[in-house]
């Protein structure tokens, strides 16, 4: 799929108004194939506010790739796509539209497939709409920011999935769905601050906050020590924590391939797991072996 998409662009570059049609029509189908977004229950049919978020982004992205043919944009790379896609899908997903999905949500019995298909999609559609609020943020240093917000927007969205009924759309003045969702965020990151409550602080040691203080001696830093002490894994507790049924994700692995300045990019992509996931994952365990760091001071 990827030598094909590439094949695509290629084909498309250089032609102006879309060029062959035939090809351009192909290109947006493999574009919106892997979407996340806009699907709907196995073994249903593409319909209701799942076609119409389907509709929406198509319709989106259609522009977004006629734009960058017209400004000789176009890129061969897979990475451009899922990011042009993306920017497509935000501008897609509409508050209405949202509000929609979760009254398809409210709509469906409890406990139900349908019910679990419509919560799914809603929480990927409110993680990816760029809507999601960051509130506090000016209240904490960066690091600690990221640990408070990446629990607080999990927590966020477990509670958006356990009380979908409770969601009233007539509620607030301005009656917007994501005012609901970032009213009880604002909330949990007050919440996950209070855990840390314990602490003189209001920055958690981590692997990135040891990878800056060794920077004035390379050679013999900090770093280096955790890096190699987390290689050698002496008690083999790094390789065996990992993410659930993927023991190839495992603490061990992420944390060198953060040491070898692999962005989180580029460890998505090669696990095939979402970055939130991933940054999630690594918090709690620099957190749970922050002892084990600490005799290396």
């Amino acid at each position: 799929m990827e030598s094909r998409f590439k094949q695509l662009i290629l084909a498309l570059q250089g032609q102006p108004s879309g060029g062959d049609e035939g090809i351009f029509s192909e290109l947006v189908d493999m574009m919106m194939r892997s979407r996340k977004v806009g699907r709907p229950p196995r073994g249903q049919p593409l319909a209701g506010i799942y076609k119409e978020i389907c509709d929406r982004i198509r319709h989106q992205l259609t522009q977004l790739l006629q734009d960058c043919i017209d400004k000789g944009l176009l890129k061969p790379d897979p990475t451009w796509g899922y990011q042009l896609r993306t920017q497509a899908t935000q501008a897609a997903l509409t508050d209405p539209l949202l509000k929609d999905l979760a009254l398809e949500a409210q709509g469906q019995p409890n406990p139900s497939s349908l019910r679990q298909h419509a919560l799914l999609q809603l929480v990927e559609a409110i993680r990816v709409c760029g809507r999601l609020a960051r509130p506090h943020r000016a209240k904490f240093t960066p690091s600690f920011y990221t640990l408070l917000y990446e629990e607080a927007v999990n927590r966020t969205l477990v509670y958006v999935c356990q009380k979908i009924d409770t969601y009233d759309p007539n509620r607030g003045q301005s009656r917007k769905f994501m005012n609901w969702v970032n009213f009880r965020l604002d909330r949990m990151v007050i919440e996950c601050r209070r855990q840390f409550s314990d602490r003189d602080t209001q920055e958690l040691p981590n692997l990135n906050d040891l990878e800056r203080l060794s920077q004035p001696e390379p050679q013999s830093s900090l770093a280096n020590d955790v890096r190699d002490y987390i290689a050698n894994d002496p008690e083999d507790v790094f390789k065996s924590t990992h993410i659930r049924k993927r023991p190839d994700a495992n603490f061990q692995a992420i944390a060198l391939a953060r040491f070898a300045d692999q962005s989180w990019d580029e460890i998505s992509n090669q696990l095939d797991i979402k970055i939130p996931t991933l940054s999630s994952f690594f918090q709690r365990c620099c957190d749970k072996f922050s002892d084990q760091f600490q005799e290396l001071l």
